[in-house]
């Protein structure tokens, strides 16, 4: 005997068919409509400056904090220094002098060549690098490389004269240290002497 076809089954697949294929067709869709809305709006994403700012302030923050405790540590020691008359340079470095010539003698100026020595104490006073170990060095002003605080130094003594510089750590080796026995963010003592000065041919003939 020959089974019926069942209609009602066959209508319910073809029902759940249609129904998966309108779904398929909505979600398709929307994500076509969702695409052509973000490449309608959207923009370039530039690098996020704050951040940079952000670093830059801190960074600054803290070397401002750093120099005030090391301004202050320095101000402690001079006052307790009965011995001496400190002096302060433009710079921001304090000094007192050694050797003094007397009168207004001549101060180096750039381009001359001044020979000199120096050496390198921390701030308790302990050797880092003596004057025998630096040894003498010809220096042209503001032409070759010293550490800040030095390069300014020499343009304040005569020759014949000795002073002793303290400087803080932004105007000795700052946070690099010298890579080798001055650590980051070390404030530094030297005691200079100034042999020679050798004055600049610009100078010697100004209009020649």
């Amino acid at each position: 005997m020959r089974r019926k076809p069942n209609r009602s089954r066959n209508l319910d697949l073809f029902s759940r068919g249609s129904s998966w294929v309108r779904l398929r067709t909505t979600v398709l869709w929307l994500m076509a409509l969702a695409l052509a809305i973000s490449c309608q709006e959207a923009e370039p994403r530039w690098p996020v400056e704050v951040k940079g700012g952000s670093f830059l302030k801190l960074s600054a923050e803290r070397n401002r904090k750093l120099l005030e405790e090391e301004v202050q540590l320095l101000e402690q020691m001079i006052r307790a220094d009965s011995l001496h008359e400190y002096l302060s340079s433009a710079s921001g470095s304090r000094y007192y002098y050694e050797t003094r010539m007397p009168g207004e003698g001549y101060l180096p100026q750039t381009d001359d060549l001044v020979t000199l020595q120096y050496n390198l104490l921390n701030w308790s006073g302990d050797t880092i690098y003596n004057r025998e170990e630096i040894g003498i060095l010809k220096y042209k002003v503001d032409k070759q490389e010293l550490f800040p605080g030095m390069r300014s130094s020499v343009k304040l003594l005569q020759k014949g004269e000795s002073a002793v510089f303290w400087f803080p750590s932004s105007l000795a080796f700052g946070y690099h240290g010298d890579q080798e026995r001055i650590g980051p963010n070390i404030p530094v003592r030297s005691q200079v002497w100034i042999l020679d000065i050798e004055k600049s041919e610009d100078f010697i003939n100004p209009n020649p």
